[in-house]
């Protein structure tokens, strides 16, 4: 069947970017990239301007280990079934819903405080729209998964891409709108608040208005007793992924899947306050930050979902990687230049490219790691330890700037570098990696032709 594949024309591929499914996937990755404008760049800049120190402002990013530790409460989000939302929306609209709200009260909460006088309420915001956004995170993961049956892995694939291209969306395309608004005008960050929030009341509409499919999604049983609750809930999705994998295996998938995200979180958490320091404007980051880096990423991940099926997952993965480590040495080229828009629009162009190839291999990868009876358990645990790294450590990137006394070259060359543990595992486990998925994509071949 590979070899078939192989020699269809290129073109064909798009064909499964006709299928409506996707386009859904789309909006709900846009979804999920949108509040980490609120607590990400837009909170960044909001701080820089008012005087917050690096290393400050690399500790607000603290409250990303939010999306790190989802996975303990994802099993509710698979089986408790929300009063009334749940007879309304189904299971993973109905959750959506809820975040949505506390995202909206969070973001006007914001929108109302003064930082000089309020720092601590303000931190106490983002935190909310971490944990709201989190949570809304493992719905969409589990929607997207039970979207597609595992015999459509030419879907799967491309339901990865969508959803990162959603997601870049979300964090750069409507990531723009408060650089615009708050630069050369009167408004403020807390106005440009306001303005997310009705964002994020469209985005509650969507929900609303889109139906929720259950075509391939495992039947869950209902337990009258506590224990049962608890061992099918919380030990079942962890045991039968160790079981699976081996223990050797398994921790070796969980260490890739942690370091492999290092590097471009670390330039990420910093690179507002590199611009802004460097001496590009509100309306440059908006631009080229923003909405070049928008479009570069869906059409790069559009274009690095086909690669992917055609070389694999695990081979797309280690060649993204690699070309991911060796983007982050434009911006040390940057940091040598000065505030040069041709070059920062070299630099999120192929920032961009190789961060949109690695991230639907990696997102693909993930996916075919999950078992359908713990789809949303499985996929936010083992989402969350990619988290870890791209939020718990990340957050300690002022230090480590103020610690090269501001040398921004060489902190972009020491991102390029924390990628290699994490390629060196994928080299190392390749061949494993094959072996652990194969039975579940065979065992589901056969499922279908029984069917």
């Amino acid at each position: 069947m590979p070899a078939l594949e192989s020699t269809r024309p290129w073109y064909k591929d798009f064909n499964v970017y006709l299928e409506p499914r996707i386009w859904v996937i789309f909006l709900f990755g846009m979804m999920s990239g949108f509040p980490w404008v609120l607590i990400g760049s837009m909170l960044s800049a909001w701080l820089q301007e008012s005087g917050v120190s690096r290393s400050e402002i690399g500790l607000f990013g603290m409250v990303f280990v939010a999306y790190s530790v989802n996975a303990l409460w994802s099993p509710f989000v698979d089986r408790v079934k929300l009063p009334v939302l749940h007879r309304w929306l189904g299971q993973r609209r109905s959750w959506l819903a809820l975040c949505l709200v506390v995202l909206m009260a969070a973001t006007l909460a914001l929108s109302s405080l003064n930082l000089a006088e309020h720092a601590f309420w303000v931190a106490f915001g983002a935190l909310l729209i971490a944990i709201a956004s989190a949570t809304q995170d493992i719905a969409i993961d589990a929607f997207r998964i039970e979207t597609f049956g595992q015999h459509e892995s030419n879907l799967q694939s491309a339901g990865a891409a969508m959803a990162t291209a959603g997601w870049w969306t979300g964090y750069s395309g409507l990531g723009a709108l408060p650089f615009f608004l708050v630069d050369g005008t009167a408004w403020d960050w807390q106005a440009a608040y306001k303005v997310m929030a009705v964002v994020l009341a469209v985005q509650f509409l969507a929900v609303i208005c889109i139906r929720e499919s259950k075509r391939y999604r495992a039947e869950l049983k209902s337990f009258s007793r506590w224990q049962d609750w608890f061992r099918t809930t919380l030990y079942d999705p962890i045991a039968e992924f160790f079981m699976r994998a081996g223990w050797k295996l398994a921790v070796a998938i969980l260490s890739f899947i942690f370091l492999f995200k290092i590097g471009e979180a670390f330039l990420g958490r910093m690179s507002i306050v590199f611009y802004k320091e460097v001496g590009f404007t509100n309306d440059d980051i908006a631009i080229y930050s923003k909405m070049v880096t928008w479009w570069v990423t869906i059409v790069f991940a559009i274009i690095g979902s086909m690669v992917n099926v055609r070389l694999g997952t695990m081979r797309g993965l280690l060649i993204g990687g690699i070309a991911m480590a060796a983007s982050n040495l434009m911006f040390a080229w940057i940091a040598v230049v000065g505030p040069d828009t041709n070059l920062l629009l070299a630099a999120v162009v192929i920032d961009g490219f190789t961060g949109a190839w690695s991230t639907v291999a990696f997102v693909a990868f993930i996916s075919l790691l999950c078992n359908r009876a713990f789809t949303a358990t499985q996929y936010a645990l083992l989402a969350s330890l990619g988290n870890l790294g791209r939020t718990l450590l990340s957050s300690y990137s002022g230090f480590v700037v103020d610690w090269l006394n501001g040398d921004w070259s060489l902190f972009f060359i020491l991102t390029a570098v924390m990628v290699t543990p994490g390629l060196l595992l994928l080299i190392l486990l390749r061949k494993a990696l094959h072996r652990i998925q194969a039975p579940t994509a065979d065992n589901s071949a056969e499922q279908v032709s029984n069917e």
